[in-house]
């Protein structure tokens, strides 16, 4: 009989950053339930205790991620932890959604910094320190696919992390080391709950979804769990769209 990969990940040491909210607490929970050892990264402290609560084996490292010195400390402290470093899921990001003539080019530079620049220098820092069939995951968006109007920085941040992810995927790949993107669509998040406030506006983003409902974090936590584990092992430079259907129409 076949044996097949598993999906769990048992022995393996997961990093998820903006694991105090959101997309990222969900993550950090699913992949400490499918075995991993997870390093918790974030600025709120509280949140992410809360978020360690419903974890085993973890640390919690409290850092502002577009500071230069945060990856060596990130990966310092997980190696202190746990010695290696097998997963990094980018999960930390900001939307500051603003007509572009309304828009201060600090807030463009600000999304980059959080965006992009902020995963590409963890990722550059861990490197040294992972092996074949370890994996990195992005988070991208359905904006980073998809214009969407006065959300243009972000739209470009996206846009940079989608062929960031496949250019990392050809170089890393002969190492075995897999790097892959989640883009997830409208999901109910403290990123967007501010928006979804507007009946009008969920009433358009429900009338735009085939599957006729706003995404929850309990949706693309399953897929990051996924893409770390060995059962996604010959799949290299991919953004997989979680969006109930909305890029499909």
């Amino acid at each position: 009989m076949t044996e097949f990969p598993t999906t769990r990940l048992d022995g393996k040491v997961a990093v998820v950053t903006g694991a105090s909210s959101g997309i990222g607490f969900a993550c950090a929970q699913a992949m400490s339930e499918a075995g991993a050892k997870v390093v918790l990264v974030g600025r709120d402290r509280e949140r992410l205790d809360e978020c360690a609560a419903g974890c085993g084996e973890r640390i919690v490292v409290e850092a502002e991620l577009s500071s230069d010195d945060a990856p060596a400390l990130i990966v310092d402290r997980t190696l202190e932890a746990f010695d290696s470093v097998n997963v990094l899921l980018h999960m930390a990001g900001i939307f500051w959604p603003n007509p572009i003539e309304k828009a201060p080019l600090e807030d463009f530079d600000t999304q980059w910094r959080v965006n992009v620049r902020a995963p590409y220098a963890l990722t550059q820092a861990a490197l040294p320190h992972m092996r074949k069939d370890d994996s990195v995951i992005f988070v991208s968006s359905i904006a980073g696919q998809i214009a969407f109007p006065n959300s243009s920085a972000y739209c470009a941040t996206k846009g940079a992390v989608e062929l960031l992810t496949k250019a990392l995927a050809v170089e890393l790949a002969p190492r075995g080391i897999r790097v892959n993107a989640i883009a997830p669509g409208n999901i109910r998040t403290p990123m967007n709950e501010e928006m979804l406030k507007s009946k009008d506006y969920e009433q358009m983003y429900l009338d735009g979804t085939p599957y006729g409902r706003v995404g929850l974090v309990e949706d693309v936590a399953p897929l990051a769990v996924f893409l770390a584990s060995d059962a996604a092992r010959y799949i290299h430079g991919e953004s997989i769209l979680v969006d109930g259907g909305w890029a499909a129409r």
